[in-house]
């Protein structure tokens, strides 16, 4: 109801100028939604600031306000309460005129931005070589949502994918490969060496016992970084089979990025270091060159270096991610750059950043947002494991949502006496399995830990993707018994609110527009998630109190197009989570 507050603080604004003069124009009347629905709609906390400037008590600065104060076409009398915040209640008539003019509107009355600008997010980003794991799961999920929430709004949006497909351990990777598959030195067809993880476990393991095997490494390192064609070749190769394996997940998860790794940016390291050189900003340490940032220390205390280039002329990730971040803000013009990484990374950010800044190479007008997230738990509380103590590969968690959604689902359908097709079972499984590992993620606050549970996340009731799910099929269950076609139900019919539980979904169902800046600027996805499950919640209240197909004339289409408002708008925010809707369980 965004546009609606801007009306009523525009009108509190007005009022407060014409009960004290107009010395108080421009003062914010700090119009917020109401938090208990006993107080109201909103609530507005004008008086309260004042009263220490005025010299008089708030409530008698609220009742000048509300003297002066028109909203009959949005509200019904303000009331006063407490210490003097003034109480908002919308009108039932302006209620259904806020619903009938979204009703057909495709973006359900959210705006697009006004001022729209490039953004960049840089999410999911996993290493060349090594499988994606459960670590994974939180950046590409939180990212990919807020780059839909941001591509909804009308930005412009670049979905990077900051592999990392350099450094030294592709040398020993690339020798191991000379080893074990000459043959694919030689040729021009694609790779097959398998499961990723074992190729890597086996490289270290030769790398750590061999030292001939050690040296040999280090000297590909010098030829990739030298370009020799062969090494070259060998490093493609890899880099190319770990991009079928991140297909795969990202086909799963109907995700898309466009990738673009740390060796995009070989070229670009050394001007940082000779730019960062002539701000006078390097120091050389033990041979290598640094940068020392107020308030990093090491546990002694002393100053923490940041390495910008090593003692052997080698760079470091700092060095690589100033190299990116010069090229987004001058080559992709971005206006604000967002970062999703896991919490552990929070340090680099912090002194890469304020590197940046002191350097001069941030202008004004671009701002940088590091978005970090916890750690996803086993029922230990430690990191999530296997029992062997391996990292959970996304594929195996993913398939296993997939696989315990099917059996639930199966064993529903026998308790219920139906017949399904193979093609259903399997569509249906897919969808919610993977949406209910997609909202398990999405629902908690991103900056906490959680605790991964199967069992919670495939529950039909909660706060889970099955529960908002089977709302929206509720929906499309009362289309089918009814034969309704929702999108010709008649532009001249009214929504009309009678009930409790009408009015109640309709106030849910206007809030869509303020969620999701809301979101669009804190980057907290759980919060679209609170509301989704919210008016889930309401739907089926207003479901059980308020019968629809049985009801009478107007009230019936009425309530059938509340039905339809719902599911639009259950449709429009699951999509922005990245999940996908069913027709029918």
């Amino acid at each position: 109801m965004n546009a609606t507050q801007e009306k009523l603080k525009l009108k509190l604004a007005q009022a407060l100028v014409a009960a004290f003069g107009a010395e108080y124009t421009g003062v914010d009347p700090i119009l917020v939604t109401a938090s208990n629905p006993k107080f109201g709609d909103f609530q507005a906390n004008v008086a309260l600031s004042l009263s220490k400037k005025l010299g008089m008590q708030a409530r008698v600065i609220a009742s000048a306000i509300v003297e002066k104060l028109d909203v009959s076409d949005i509200c019904k009398p303000p009331e006063i309460a407490g210490p003097g915040f003034i109480n908002l209640r919308l009108q039932t008539s302006y209620l259904e005129s806020q619903l009938n003019a979204i009703k057909t509107d495709s973006r359900l009355g959210v705006p697009k931005t006004k001022n729209s600008q490039k953004e960049i997010v840089d999410f999911s980003s996993p290493n060349i070589a090594k499988e994606m794991h459960v670590g994974h799961l939180r950046s590409t999920i939180i990212g990919d949502c807020i780059a839909r929430i941001l591509e909804f709004h009308g930005h412009e949006v670049l979905r990077l994918n900051h592999v990392g497909d350099w450094g030294t351990q592709f040398g020993m990777l690339i020798t191991y490969l000379r080893e074990v598959y000459p043959e694919a030195l030689t040729t021009a067809n694609a790779l097959d060496i398998g499961d990723l993880v074992t190729f890597y476990r086996q490289a270290k393991q030769r790398f750590d016992a061999d030292e001939t095997f050690q040296e040999t490494a280090r000297q590909e390192v010098v030829r990739l970084q030298a370009g020799v064609e062969d090494t070259l070749h060998a490093w493609k190769l890899l880099c190319e089979q770990s991009r079928r394996e991140f297909q795969v997940i990202y086909d799963l998860l109907n995700v898309n990025l466009i990738e673009r790794g740390e060796s995009f940016y070989n070229p670009f390291l050394p001007a940082v270091v000779e730019d960062l050189e002539k701000t006078g900003l390097l120091e050389e340490n033990q041979g290598a060159k640094c940068v020392f940032l107020d308030g990093f220390t090491n546990r002694e205390g002393e100053p923490l270096p940041l390495i910008i280039q090593k003692s052997d002329g080698g760079y470091n990730y700092a060095t690589t991610d100033l190299a990116c971040l010069r090229y987004r803000i001058e080559k992709d013009q971005a206006k604000r750059i967002i970062y999703v990484t896991d919490a552990g990374q929070a340090n680099h950010f912090t002194q890469f950043m304020q590197l940046a800044k002191k350097a001069n190479w941030i202008p004004d007008d671009v701002e940088l947002v590091h978005v970090p997230f916890g750690l996803v738990l086993g029922d230990n509380r430690k990191k999530f494991k296997t029992r062997s103590g391996d990292t959970v590969r996304l594929r195996d968690l993913l398939d296993e949502a997939v696989s315990r959604t099917r059996a639930d689902l199966e064993a529903r359908l026998i308790e219920e006496g139906r017949e399904e097709t193979e093609e259903f079972i399997k569509n249906v499984a897919e969808v919610v399995g993977i949406s209910a590992v997609k909202y398990a993620d999405l629902s908690q606050n991103r900056t906490s830990n959680y605790v991964f549970s199967y069992d919670k996340m495939l529950a039909l009731k909660g706060n889970t993707a099955p529960y908002m799910l089977y709302a929206y099929v509720r929906t499309q269950g009362i289309s089918r018994e009814g034969n309704i076609d929702f999108e010709n139900l008649g532009t001249d019919t009214k929504i009309l609110l009678k009930e409790d539980a009408e009015l109640t979904l309709a106030k849910d169902l206007l809030q869509l527009d303020e969620v999701i800046s809301e979101v669009e600027q804190d980057l907290l996805p759980n919060r679209l998630c609170d509301y989704l499950y919210n008016l889930s919640d309401k739907f089926n209240k207003f479901y059980e109190n308020c019968p629809v197909l049985k009801s009478e004339e107007p009230t019936r289409t009425s309530r059938l197009m509340l039905c339809d408002l719902t599911a639009k708008t259950l449709k429009l925010g699951l999509d922005l989570l990245g999940i996908k809707v069913l027709e029918r369980m």
